[in-house]
């Protein structure tokens, strides 16, 4: 199994009505260095940062707090029960955050895929909160038309039925063994060492000794409201920070929205950001905090420090 080198220690606060799970390597005492949070994307963890940060040089370590918060609805985060996440909320909760780890303090924001989303609109309408912003695969949806909106609530409507009724439920796993082996399906970059520890923090097991996700099954709902592009341009005009965008050599638009939404498009949006930086680092995925966590950690020293 992967040894870790840095291990980090948990801490749980009261957020929004959750008892927030946050995940620490680091954390500075100097009035002067800009804390580091990291945030995971959907149906993930803040364990996927481990084999990023231990490849942070330690020089960087010695003067940064580093923090990762799991999700509402994922990891040891826990909450009231729902049959529906909303987009808005992840702003509230990160907010929430800061206010209580850092109050009137600024942070370097990274953000993977869902988490990189949340981060782009964070920067746009908390831009004093922000001191660099670092976005990792977080493409945002294909653009929605007004007419699709009757046929998407309908969708949610059923959906919502189906969960309460459990046939959503999330599949489980026999062994750790088995979670692992899913985990290297999803990314067949993923070292078989790395996978084996992930699994343990990305499951489980129940009283049954069934390994459980740690996600909850109503992120597989579809969410109500349509994706409008118009509002995301105008969030992206107005960050006011340097931006770093990373991504893969692999094209994962291609590989979800089968040519409906494609990376020209992507990086067409990504025009109306203002001080944008991009990286594309060649021999990875989506993932690419587990495919290339050096020269992801390296990406981050370069345009943080």
């Amino acid at each position: 199994m992967y040894q870790v080198l840095r291990p980090s220690t948990s801490r749980f606060l009261p957020i929004r009505h959750h008892e927030y799970h946050m995940r620490q390597w680091s954390e500075s005492t100097q009035p002067t260095s800009t804390p580091m949070v990291l945030l995971h994307g959907w149906m993930d963890v803040s364990a996927s940062w481990q084999f990023m940060v231990d490849a942070l040089p330690q020089s960087f370590m010695d003067h940064r707090s580093i923090v990762a918060p799991d999700w509402r609805g994922y990891g040891q985060t826990t909450g009231p029960a729902t049959d529906a996440f909303w987009f808005p909320d992840y702003l509230g909760d990160l907010d929430a955050l800061l206010e209580t780890l850092y109050p009137g303090q600024r942070v370097d924001l990274v953000g993977h895929s869902m988490g990189g989303n949340v981060v782009m609109m964070y920067a746009a309408v908390r831009p004093q909160r922000v001191r660099r912003l670092v976005n990792v695969e977080g493409f945002g949806m294909a653009a929605t038309r007004a007419a699709q909106a009757p046929t998407r609530l309908g969708q949610w409507l059923d959906e919502l039925s189906a969960h309460q009724q459990g046939s959503n439920a999330m599949q489980t796993y026999p062994d750790l063994d088995a979670v692992a082996a899913r985990l290297r399906k999803n990314n067949p970059r993923l070292a078989p060492d790395r996978a084996q520890w992930l699994a343990s923090h990305w499951a489980q097991p129940d009283a049954q000794g069934q390994w459980q996700v740690c996600g909850d099954r109503a992120h597989k709902n579809v969410n109500p409201y349509l994706y409008r592009l118009d509002e995301t341009l105008e969030a992206y005009r107005r960050i006011q920070c340097p931006t770093l965008f990373v991504q893969a050599q692999a094209d994962s638009l291609t590989q979800w929205w089968k040519g409906t939404y494609t990376r020209q498009q992507h990086d067409e949006r990504l025009q109306h950001v203002p001080l944008l930086q991009t990286l594309t680092l060649p021999d990875a995925g989506h993932m690419l905090q587990h495919d290339q966590p050096q020269r992801l950690a390296q990406a981050l020293v370069e345009f943080l420090s």
